[in-house]
């Protein structure tokens, strides 16, 4: 009688997960995007291939097409990565900077009155902005409360815990500030990228600067999350304030007061030159550190990353 061959057996998906988090997390992000906004690439929204359109929901079609996809990646990502590989421990953490709510209310007040006046002031970089620039009506400041909380619960709360919550605090540590968010610019600007062909990103118009302009303001951008992250204690609803601040300006608030101008290739410049000049004064003055803490061995901060568990997930 032939002896039984002893199985072998396969490589645990956890103990893969403990060796390369990051890296399953930004594949796993970028894969359930992508993969969902699929549809609204092919719909008559973006490329045409497809024979429908997604309908409009508060005047924009991108509530039914992007955010399913913006919402189904960060954040699953980084919930089922840190699931895995922290188990109840690392959900704690997570959830603890998810509603750290309690900073202090100059820090409210600053980020809220400090972004649309920054990317207001910044718009006359711009030599045509001089002569395109129209009063701000009483009407249109009372919208912008409305629109900022409404940026807040749809496009910050879908990226927010996934690349602030989840990536920097990891980057970061093992990085360095500066290091650690250069990479996650680059990664959370190339996330939108699939959305430059569809009606977000200003397609069929739209020119292989857009893209590329819109990624190296990422970069800046994300070096002032991380110095508001960092001076914050690690507060994601500031970082999600801050985020919703900027869409909403450039939303409601820009296209009024400049309305002459490309709100699809002049706000990427006027970006990129806010971010730049405010990442600059933010370096000098914190000597390159943006408020974060000593690095640890391993994890978030100066403490290691809580590992798995055991109890609540055996290996």
């Amino acid at each position: 009688m032939e002896t039984p061959r002893p199985r072998t057996a396969p490589p645990r998906l956890p103990a893969a997960l403990d060796r390369r988090p990051l890296t399953a997390f930004f594949a796993l992000a970028y894969g359930l995007s992508w993969l969902a906004w699929i549809p609204y690439l092919l719909s008559g929204n973006g490329t045409g291939v497809l024979g429908f359109t997604f309908p409009s929901v508060l005047g924009t079609s991108q509530l039914l097409g992007v955010l399913p996809g913006a919402y189904l990646g960060p954040v699953t990502a980084a919930l089922v990565v840190t699931a895995l590989t922290e188990g109840r421990a690392g959900l704690r953490a997570w959830r603890g900077r998810l509603f750290r709510f309690r900073v202090g209310w100059r820090w409210y007040l600053g980020v809220g009155v400090v972004v649309p006046v920054s990317i207001l002031a910044a718009t006359f970089a711009l030599p045509q902005a001089w002569g395109a620039v129209r009063p701000v009506s009483a009407f249109l400041l009372l919208g912008y409360l409305p629109m900022l909380l409404v940026q807040i619960v749809t496009t910050a709360l879908a990226e927010e815990p996934g690349w602030r919550d989840f990536a920097l605090p990891r980057l970061q540590n093992r990085l360095g500030a500066v290091r650690g968010t250069v990479v996650l610019g680059l990664l959370w600007g190339g996330w939108h990228l699939p959305l430059f062909l569809t009606e977000w990103g200003g397609f069929p118009g739209v020119s292989w600067t857009q893209p590329v302009l819109f990624i190296a303001s990422c970069v800046p951008l994300s070096l002032v999350m991380t110095w508001v992250f960092n001076r914050t204690g690690q507060s994601v609803p500031l970082v999600m304030l801050l985020h919703a601040g900027i869409n909403s300006t450039y939303t409601l608030l820009w296209p009024a007061v400049f309305p002459t101008l490309d709100a699809g290739g002049d706000t990427l410049v006027v970006q990129l030159v806010a971010t730049t000049a405010a990442t600059a004064v933010l370096l000098v003055v914190t000597r390159g550190r943006l408020g974060a803490p000593p690095r640890g061995p391993s994890g978030t901060g100066s403490s290691p990353v809580p590992r798995r568990d055991s109890a609540a997930l055996p290996r």
